[in-house]
């Protein structure tokens, strides 16, 4: 069967399922597409569904062409029918893996998805979990679920592995194509069908022993990240007191070639991966005795950022002789990073939380997020409409905040327009303060 399936994928015949239409399912979906192979997208959102068989985009730094490409395709289709999972090939699961309100790993989108997935199985499928999770998740909870749901059996009746998502989004330089897929197989007959599969559209595979390696993979390079951030943030702090801008240190720290990786501080972690995936292994760490206290420590730092800059926030604005309470705040940027629409665990979201409760009067202003969506944590800013970006509504605000630096904001006019701004990620770098007072790093 193994020579069957693997005959399918080269002759593009081999249809490639892909569960969870978000910032890696449908990145994905397009990767295949653009390699010819006929690609079925699935979501339990009706509205995605809808804007895909529209070519409406819902995700903003992947364009129109994107959509309304695969709007246009015969070869690609998408629904919420999850009974159609069997007309697939290949299973790929890109489903949310947060953190519960205890930082606990929070399993239930991949245990339904799956189960899902489950009382759909048939033989030959190549089952693919993409979602970052601790190592052991694709053979504890993923295989045993199938099994129990299907009455088939793993390396026999279907196949089973894992490939973490590697998603940058809103990096120019690489997309789903150019980024090398780690790949681990339950059995050799799943690695070389996954590896085969990954190999039509990816620039590399990245092959590794089993599937709780591959996991290991992804909750390191998160860990990396996390730990170098908080690093810097501390120094931030450390140096701020000194006198010392942190952001000329690390450029020149970084004119060295050799020995020295640049992080850039800011006023929290965002996004899906950093602030969430070093508490998958902490929690599974546990299971063996064993703490992470370089890991866990880092993740104290990081969650202390929001009320670091509302500390210094309040400093800036006692300057002018004002309090937080009852002061007008503008926060500039709602996104967790520049240039995307995305605003998964964006610190600017705890920023507004934190100086709301302190009394202040709090505005937002974002280009790519006109309304912020329904999110887990704050569900009452829900609606919520950025400002318009005129010098009549900014400068009425007591104090401009800059929390994320989309590149298509205009500095200078913020610079003439507002009296404190207080920068968390030194977008103000360059431009003068026409006053004393005016410019806050934070």
């Amino acid at each position: 069967m193994i020579e069957q399936l693997l005959a399918r994928i080269h002759n593009k015949s081999y249809i490639v399922g892909i569960v969870g239409l978000g910032y890696v399912g449908l990145p994905l979906m397009w990767t295949f597409h653009k390699q010819d192979l006929p690609v079925l997208g699935f979501d339990i959102d009706e509205a995605k569904v809808k804007n895909l068989k529209s070519g409406t985009p819902y995700i903003k730094h992947l364009g129109k062409e994107m959509m309304q490409s695969l709007a246009e395709s015969v070869t690609c289709d998408v629904t919420t029918d999850f009974s159609r999972l069997k007309e697939a090939d290949a299973l790929l699961l890109c489903v949310p893996t947060p953190l519960n309100q205890y930082r606990e790993p929070d399993m239930s989108y991949v245990i339904s998805t799956t189960e899902s997935v489950a009382h759909y199985l048939r033989e030959g499928q190549l089952v693919i979990l993409e979602s970052t999770t601790y190592p052991g998740t694709t053979e504890e909870v993923l295989i045993p679920l199938l099994e129990k749901y299907s009455g088939l059996t793993a390396g026999k009746d279907f196949y089973v592995a894992y490939s973490p998502e590697r998603e940058d989004p809103g990096n120019p330089n690489f997309n789903t194509a150019k980024i090398p897929k780690v790949i681990g197989g339950h059995g050799d007959d799943a690695l070389k069908l996954a590896q085969a599969l990954y190999d039509t559209a990816i620039v590399q595979t990245v092959p590794v022993s089993d599937t709780k390696t591959a996991e290991a993979v992804k909750i390191t390079e998160n860990v990396f990240r996390s730990v170098n951030i908080a690093l810097v943030n501390e120094l931030k702090v450390v140096y701020a007191k000194m006198g010392i801008d942190v952001h000329e240190v690390l450029d020149a720290a970084d004119t060295k070639p050799f020995g020295f990786m640049k992080f850039t501080p800011g006023p929290g972690l965002g996004g899906h991966c950093i602030p969430i995936d070093p508490f998958y292994l902490t929690w599974k760490a546990r299971e063996f005795q064993e703490n992470t206290r370089f890991i866990e420590l880092a993740g104290e730092i990081n969650t202390h950022m929001p009320q670091y800059v509302v500390e210094q926030t309040s400093k800036a604005l006692n300057t002018h002789r004002k309090a937080v309470n009852g002061s007008r705040i503008l926060l500039v940027g709602l996104a967790y990073k520049p240039n995307v629409d995305d605003m998964r665990e964006s610190p600017a979201i705890e920023l507004m939380h934190l100086l709301e409760e302190l009394g202040a009067e709090v505005a937002y202003y974002d280009s790519y997020i006109q309304t912020i969506p329904p999110n887990r944590e704050h569900s009452e800013y829900t609606g919520r409409n950025s400002i318009e970006w005129k010098k009549s509504t900014i400068s009425e605000f007591d104090a401009v905040l800059i929390t994320t630096n989309h590149s298509d904001i205009n500095y200078q006019e913020l610079a003439d327009w507002s009296s404190c701004i207080i920068d968390t990620r030194n977008a103000m770098k360059g431009i003068p303060p026409k006053q004393e007072y005016q410019i806050f790093k934070a």
